[in-house]
């Protein structure tokens, strides 16, 4: 799947998706909550309630570079705590490359915040060794999360991740550690939105007068905009993501931006009543 924000383009490789319960990441959104909210139906739910939700990587083709925004879960990484996400082995690099993004052409990996299904592929087992997935690229890491996560000991998942899909790739010396807000290239820049981890960052892309916001975490699923209040399991600070939520789709709805979630497609937000509504973008 793919979409056009001016001369730049983005690229969808899915790793994961299906559709499900949600009690361990959105538990207000019940079957019953969620078949209230009509025009889920079907782009981003199914008729009885269960959320369709994907885990991605995205790929950006702007300003003579290529970027991966976010890589995944990751194949042969041991120690997650969702069971089906543990040790996986998928063809997510076959897709990248069927895609044409060979990894060593690569220039630039941007991980939002530094969860389990955000930077699996930053790395891929070699022998006995986790080496970097895209050699030839730069890493853009923020600040404020990798310092929270570098010395992170209250949770063996968490420990993990960073061991085998972080630290390595600073011990290959292919890490910058950037501010929140960061110009990356003419078009792409970074945005704090801090909430769902300490130092969230979405990615924003401003092109030939289109503007796209890749959101990353600020929202795992469009309800989310139904309900801004509604906050994830996984969110470090519950008040601020909703705050977070508010204030970015309040920024953006009617503006015709278009919105790319870590976990669902590209739309458009539109108000609808106190809250929100995503219109979906079409290919």
């Amino acid at each position: 799947m793919q979409w056009r924000i001016g001369a730049a383009k983005i690229t969808r490789i899915v790793e994961l998706e299906g559709a499900g319960g949600t009690k361990f990441i959105l538990p207000q959104a019940s079957p019953e909550a969620v078949k209230e909210i009509g025009w889920l139906v079907p782009d981003y739910a199914t008729a009885d309630g269960k959320l369709k939700m994907s885990v991605h990587a995205l790929v950006v083709e702007a300003d003579g570079k290529r970027i991966v925004v976010d890589t995944c879960i990751g194949n042969n990484k041991k120690n997650r705590i969702v069971p089906v996400w543990n040790d996986l082995d998928t063809p997510f690099l076959f897709k990248l490359n069927e895609a044409g993004f060979a990894p060593e052409t690569i220039d630039l990996v941007i991980c939002t915040h530094l969860h389990v299904d955000h930077v699996g592929w930053n790395t891929k087992l070699a022998g006995n060794d986790w080496v970097p997935t895209f050699p030839n690229a730069r890493y853009l890491f923020g600040r404020t999360e990798y310092e929270y996560w570098k010395d992170f000991e209250d949770n063996p998942e968490q420990r993990a991740v960073f061991a085998d899909s972080v630290r390595p790739i600073v011990d290959a010396g292919l890490a910058d550690i950037i501010p929140g807000t960061v110009q990356v290239s003419e078009s792409i820049s970074t945005v704090p939105t801090p909430g769902h981890s300490p130092g969230h960052m979405s990615i924003r892309i401003r092109s030939e007068g289109e503007e796209a916001l890749l959101l990353g975490d600020v929202a795992h699923h469009p309800c989310q905009m139904a309900h801004p209040e509604w906050s994830s399991t996984f969110d470090s600070d519950p008040m601020q993501s909703a705050r977070t939520r508010r204030d970015v789709f309040g920024e953006i709805a009617d503006t015709g931006t278009v919105v790319i979630g870590g976990h669902f497609p590209a739309g458009r937000i539109v108000r609808e009543g106190g809250a929100f509504r995503l219109v979906l973008r079409e290919v």
